[in-house]
């Protein structure tokens, strides 16, 4: 887009790059700022507000050359003689003659700027992206801009996306639709891709609030089906799990809390900083209590003398307090067309009171309210259980300032700015250490038990705690991008999506109780119109069936597991993106791994020394002094090795290096070589007392570096990969929680493969493979009949990691990319919480089978007792009520499980 000035009409159109002709054809690089200049000076006009990524606003200017950069927006600032006020989303501007021209409702224009007696000319244009509705987002996970082509492209297939454009560097995405509905999708489609987004549009109202009361699966379907009748609301999605809502709304907070309240349930807007308790939950108890004592009462009174309509008062009163909610929330259920719990066990209170069993009533409804504050409770826990990671890291944080130290909110802290921590104080922000030394207690991120070592250069986490020593860190993420943040949010994700079993479970429940609902009607009416027994008797046996119906227990029965075990997982430095993935880790019958790296150290190490001629420490000196200035990784082992034995240096010069061989260097006249046999085969050097020594350790997987001068060799060091002090341990405890094999990858050779293999205690090794090799091992172990993992670094291994049945990454802390690809990732840089995980996923299917069969057999064991007449109303409440308060009690003792359980 160009503006036309100075008698030019040449327009250059590019999306990206702007260039203007005008006076002297001043052109600027993409991502700067165009300005026009004019015969006539004017004043400079920049008062524009913020436009979405893509969108770019372009005017002239007189007389000057003003850059203003947002970002990654274009401006165009025009001057004319007055200021333009600002517009939402729009900038027109008409100048010379100053006149104004304020046009509404456009993205970009075309403004034309030349003599004062000119008649001035507006052009809209849509530039930016095609007309329709449009979205901004932010994009999380990318790591390179291929990244950016791929979703785009992915997008593009979607229906009815007109264009998606992602820019790698700001990680933003726009994207134009012919209406909203049609960005629906994106979000689940960006997740399949490996990526997470969030809404940045200006537009758009998408707001996260949390719901208290849930109890059970159908109250979320019905606050979702009530919202939906709104036509303020565009989209609504409710987790029971989570306790959570997404909407999307035009309404005001309050006015979505308020329909949210009418239905029974207490919503309020998430928030980072916690939450003031109520008295609620103490006047609700109140409330139930004063309810059991009048149903007492009646009772009581019934063999008193006291007179039968006192008592009927009584249970009335009590119907009354206790069923006011459950009522009120099944007027709106029904409303929204929604068949839950509380339209079920209202009916059935009611029905009992139409046909005299007012005491049936009353304590069906109080029954009720009990079991539903308890179960309410009991989810409770599970849902603290991430919700209290969040209290890990400290909201304030002492910052320098200059020469002063200042308390500050970590929101108003910077990358870069430099933080102290005082010893026993939890580090707020992610950083890096630049003054001090301390050890730092990381069993909030990676649950390790012992504390890490840290010194200046080394990387520290938010929420871990400083044991010992004052430390100066420099933030490096800001508080939304701590990796505490990324492990809440990537798990509140995870207990959000639906399991396999949990949604077969869903899916039968919506089923069963229309159906249960339909007989139950059947029921009351069928039989005493064709002759069979009484009224009475049928609509009775009809309520009972109205009450069994609930399939509370059943469909809790899963999502409590396994938001508990997730929540378990998280604890203890696991992170598991799902029920999915968490019910695959309990059906694992082999794992594979990567070797360096993830059963071995991955940093080369001096695990042998053989002198002749010299002793240990001289040899050392001469070996220092050789590898001191290379940086081959297996010189660097020897470097560090013989630091640590406090070895001195000689005196080097005329260092060089031999390629693909060695070095040498002149040490006190003599000529030193450090290298390969073959180095020394090739100057002739006598080797009959070392060659098969030297054979012997290659034979073991080990790189020999041979000390020696023309004449003689001094001495041999032998230099591997050495195996992690707890691999043999991990594998043994997999084997015991009943993982079946074990199964080495290593692109090495067989000697080293076998050496490792054997120290690690592995039933199978794979050696000498390429990338595309291990992609075959993993076929080959599938078609074997079993149930793959790999564990890898989640980068290197990604063609392994994604043929597998379950892909787990290692060291997640550290690596974003680890963070947001594997299905499973161990926070810290070892497989210690492997077998813990293994074992928790296995006891999550064992308590949801459990849970499921419990829940079965409950509502069979109630429906066959109806019919004899021998199950009571308050008895079918109370099977309900209890086996849902039964089964989330089992469920949630996995936020205990340990591994020796």
């Amino acid at each position: 887009m160009a503006d036309k000035c100075c008698n030019s009409n040449n327009d250059a159109e590019n999306t990206e790059n702007r260039t203007d002709s005008c006076c002297s054809s001043t052109n600027l690089e993409i991502k700067q700022e165009n300005t026009s200049c004019c015969s006539s000076n004017k004043d400079s006009v920049n008062s524009f507000n913020s436009i979405p990524i893509f969108i770019q606003t372009e005017t002239s200017c007189c007389s000057s050359n003003t850059s203003k950069e947002t970002d990654k927006e274009l401006e165009k600032i025009s001057c004319c003689s007055n200021s333009l006020p600002s517009e939402k989303k729009q900038e027109t501007t008409n100048c010379c003659s100053s006149k104004t021209t304020i046009k509404e409702d456009e993205t970009l224009v075309k403004t034309s700027c030349c003599s004062s007696n000119e008649q001035q000319t507006i052009e809209t244009i849509s530039n930016a992206l095609p007309s329709g509705e449009k979205m901004a987002y932010r994009v999380h996970g990318m790591d390179c801009p291929a990244c950016a082509k791929t979703i785009e492209k992915s997008l593009s297939t979607l229906k009815d996306i007109s264009e998606v454009k992602v820019n790698y560097s700001t990680a933003k995405m726009q994207v134009a639709a012919s209406h909203l509905d049609a960005f629906i999708p994106i979000e689940s489609e960006i997740k399949k891709l490996g990526y997470s987004i969030e809404s940045l549009d200006p537009k758009g109202n998408i707001k996260t609030f949390e719901i208290e009361g849930m109890d059970c699966g159908s109250c979320a379907k019905s606050i979702e089906n009530h919202l939906n009748t709104l036509s303020t609301v565009k989209n609504v999605s409710v987790n029971f799990s989570t306790g959570k809502m997404k909407i999307e709304h035009s309404d005001s907070v309050e006015n979505i809390i308020s329909e949210v309240s009418k239905i029974g349930f207490k919503a309020s807007l998430q928030s980072n900083k916690k939450s003031i308790q109520t008295n609620k939950n103490k006047s609700d108890n109140g409330l139930i209590i004063l309810s059991g004592v009048l149903i007492a009462l009646g009772f009581i009174g019934s063999f008193n003398g006291i007179s039968p309509i006192m008592s009927k008062i009584l249970y009335a009163i009590a119907m009354v307090i206790s069923g006011y909610k459950p009522v009120k929330s099944a007027f709106y259920a029904i409303k929204s067309r929604s068949l839950d719990m509380n339209v079920l066990m209202s009916a059935a209170a009611i029905g009992a009171a139409l046909i005299g069993e007012w005491l049936e009533g009353a304590t069906v409804v109080w029954l009720f309210a009990i079991g539903n504050i308890l179960q309410t409770k009991s989810i409770e826990r599970t849902r603290n259980s991430i919700r209290n990671l969040m209290d890990l890291a400290p909201p304030e944080a002492w910052v320098r300032v200059g020469s002063e130290i200042i308390k500050k909110s970590v929101e108003e802290i910077t990358i870069g700015d430099i933080i102290i921590v005082k010893p026993g104080d939890k580090i707020p922000l992610d950083g890096e250490i630049i003054q001090g030394e301390s050890s730092v207690n990381q069993a909030p991120i990676t649950g390790e038990s012992i504390p890490v070592d840290k010194e200046i250069g080394d990387t520290v986490y938010a929420g871990t705690i400083n044991e010992n020593g004052s430390l100066e860190i420099k933030v490096t993420k800001l508080v939304e991008d701590t990796t505490i943040s990324k492990i809440i949010h990537l798990v509140e994700e995870a207990q959000e999506q639906k399991a396999p079993t949990e949604a077969f479970v869903d899916k039968f429940a919506s089923v069963y109780t229309p159906i249960v609902f339909i007989l139950a009607l059947a029921n009351m009416f069928l039989p005493p119109l064709l002759g069979f027994g009484t009224w009475g008797d049928w609509f009775y046996k009809g309520l009972e069936l109205l009450v069994v119906a609930c399939p509370c227990a059943l469909v809790i029965s899963t999502p409590v597991a396994i938001v508990s075990a997730i929540g378990n997982a998280a604890k203890n430095g696991v992170l598991i993106k799902g029920g999915t993935f968490l019910e695959k880790a309990g059906a694992i019958t082999a794992i594979a791994f990567d070797k360096t790296g993830t059963l071995t150290e991955g940093k080369p190490k001096v695990t042998e020394i053989k002198t002749l001629h010299v002793t240990e420490d001289e040899l050392l000196s001469i070996a220092l002094t050789l590898e001191d200035y290379s940086t081959h990784p297996i010189a660097k082992s020897i470097v560090g090795y013989a630091n640590e034995k406090g070895i001195q240096p000689k005196i080097g010069e005329l260092f060089r290096s031999i390629v693909g061989k060695g070095v040498q260097a002149t040490i006190e006249g003599n000529i030193y070589y450090g290298g390969n046999l073959k180095l020394f085969e090739e100057m002739n050097v006598s080797l009959d007392d070392v060659k098969n020594h030297v054979q012997e350790i290659q034979n073991k997987g080990k790189t020999v570096v041979i000390i020696g001068t023309q004449h003689q060799v001094i001495g041999i060091i032998a230099v591997s990969d050495t195996i992690r002090e707890t691999t043999a341990s991990t594998l043994k405890a997999l084997k015991q929680s009943g993982v079946n094999q074990t199964v080495m990858l290593t692109g090495d050779n067989e000697g080293s493969a076998k050496m490792i293999a054997s120290e690690a205690n592995v039933t199978r090794y794979f050696a000498n493979l390429l990338p595309e090799d291990k992609v075959d091992t993993i076929k080959k172990l599938q078609n074997e009949g079993h149930k793959v993992a790999m564990v890898g670094d989640g980068i290197n291994d990604a063609p392994a990691i994604a043929t597998a049945d379950l892909g787990i990454a290692m060291g997640g802390a550290g690596t974003d990319t680890a963070m947001e690809t594997a299905d499973i990732v161990l926070m810290a840089d070892n497989l210690d919480k492997l077998p813990h995980t293994m074992k928790l996923s296995r006891k999550a299917l064992t308590i949801i089978k459990q849970n499921i069969w419990f829940s079965v057999i409950i509502k069979v064991i109630a429906l066959v007792l109806i019919f004899p007449g021998w199950l009571t109303l308050w008895m079918a409440v109370l099977s309900d009520t209890g086996a849902a308060l039964i089964v989330i009690l089992n469920a949630i003792r996995l936020l205990k499980f340990k591994n020796r359980d």
